[in-house]
C-alpha cells in the first residue's frame, strides 16, 4: 500500500514531499514506528516526532486509524515549534518520555572543527543508600522546565563559549540503566567543553522544577532535591520570617 507523506515545519528539512510504502492494514501509529525508524539519524526530528499530529486527507487522526492506498498523510510538527523541543542552530534541547537515543544524539554533537566532544550520561542504578531499586518515576513542571533548560544551554554557549549544547531529559517510569538525562557539549577545547558540562549539569539539578520517585522492594520515597540557589528562595525565606513577627506581636 502506498501513501503520500506529506511533511511540514522542521519535518520538511529532512523528509520530503513523497510516497511511502506501508503495510496493507497500517495504522497511523505504525506510520509514526517508520518515520521514528527512518529518522533516527536526525535527532531534533525525532524528538519532535512524539510531539507532532498526523493528519489523515487534513482530518487530525488517531494512532488506531487505518490507513489506505493514496491516503493523503500530513506531519504536522507542534505549532510555532511548540514547548517539547528546541532545536536552534548549535543547540537541542528536550523533556521528552521516549528511550533517549544518546549514541544518536553524542554523534550528530559532533563536527570538524570540534576538538573535543564532554558527555554526561545519567544512568539509572539498581540502589540507593543500600536500598535495592526497582525502577525511577520522573515528573516535572514541564512548561517551566523546557523552557529553562533551553536557557540553561544559550547561557552555557555565551559563559563558556562552547560551540554546541545538547541537553535532554527524560520523564515518566524509567528502568535500570536506562539514561536519565543526556548533556553533550561540544568544543573547540576540552577545558571549556569539562567546565561547561558540570556546570550544567550542577545547574540543572538546582535549579530545573524536575522531581524524582524512587520505587525500591520495600517502599517508595521522593528524592531529597539540591537546595535551592539562595536568590530563589531568600524572599520567601524574608516572607516566612515577617510573617512569624507579624503573628506574634
Amino acid at each position: 500500500m502506498r501513501v503520500q507523506l506529506l511533511p511540514f515545519g522542521v519535518f520538511k528539512d529532512v523528509l520530503s514531499p513523497s510516497p511511502l510504502e506501508l503495510p496493507d492494514g497500517a495504522t497511523v501509529a505504525d506510520l509514526r514506528a517508520i518515520l521514528s525508524e527512518n529518522l533516527r539519524n536526525q535527532p531534533s526530528a525525532t524528538l519532535l516526532l512524539p510531539r507532532s499530529a498526523v493528519s489523515v486527507n487534513a482530518e487530525y487522526a488517531a494512532p488506531d486509524q487505518v490507513l489506505f492506498e493514496d491516503d493523503l498523510v500530513g506531519l504536522l510538527p507542534p505549532v510555532s515549534g511548540g514547548a517539547g523541543a528546541t532545536a536552534s542552530g548549535p543547540i537541542v534541547t528536550c523533556l521528552t518520555r521516549d528511550v533517549i537515543p544518546a549514541d544518536v544524539l553524542v554523534a550528530a554533537a559532533k563536527q570538524g572543527s570540534d576538538g573535543a566532544v564532554v558527555v554526561f550520561d545519567g544512568i539509572v542504578r539498581d540502589n540507593t543508600r543500600g536500598r535495592l531499586t526497582l525502577y525511577l518515576d520522573y515528573e516535572a513542571y514541564e512548561e517551566m522546565a523546557t523552557r529553562q533548560i533551553a536557557e540553561l544551554a544559550r547561557e552555557a554557549v555565551e559563559r563558556f563559549g562552547v560551540r554546541g549544547v545538547t541537553l535532554v531529559h527524560r520523564l515518566g517510569r524509567l528502568e535500570i540503566g536506562e539514561t536519565s538525562v543526556l548533556i553533550v557539549v561540544a568544543s573547540a577545547h576540552r577545558g571549556a567543553a569539562f567546565d561547561a558540562c558540570r556546570w550544567l549539569i550542577d545547574t540543572l539539578k538546582k535549579t530545573v522544577p524536575i522531581w524524582k520517585k524512587e520505587i525500591f522492594v520495600d517502599g517508595a520515597v521522593w528524592a531529597d532535591g539540591e537546595p535551592f540557589p539562595a536568590e530563589l528562595v531568600a524572599g520567601a525565606v524574608t516572607e516566612a520570617i515577617a510573617g512569624g513577627l507579624e503573628s506574634g506581636s
